[in-house]
């Protein structure tokens, strides 16, 4: 069974790339206070789906390149609009 992850697209300049940043809250082993903790993976997009400020759900793949071994599953979310015209 492969991971899967859940995030907020940050970056998709790339082409059928996207960069999704993870949040996670951890507590400190000694004093015990929570804090955040944020980490960025590069995942493809075949389709171009996803953008800025989409959440979206990543599965682990094998690797595509030097850095990409997530895959788009889904896009939970879109993005609110600021400001278009309607």
């Amino acid at each position: 069974m492969a991971r899967t992850l859940i995030g907020q697209v940050v970056s998709d300049k790339a082409e059928k790339t996207i960069t999704i940043r993870v949040d996670r809250r951890v507590s400190h082993p000694i004093y015990k206070k929570q804090y955040n903790e944020s980490k960025k993976f590069t995942a493809h997009d075949e389709k171009n789906e996803a953008k800025i400020g989409d959440i979206v759900e990543v599965s682990e793949i094998a690797p595509m390149s030097k850095t990409k071994t997530w895959k788009l599953v889904s896009v939970i979310e879109k993005a609110k609009v600021l400001g278009g015209d309607a």
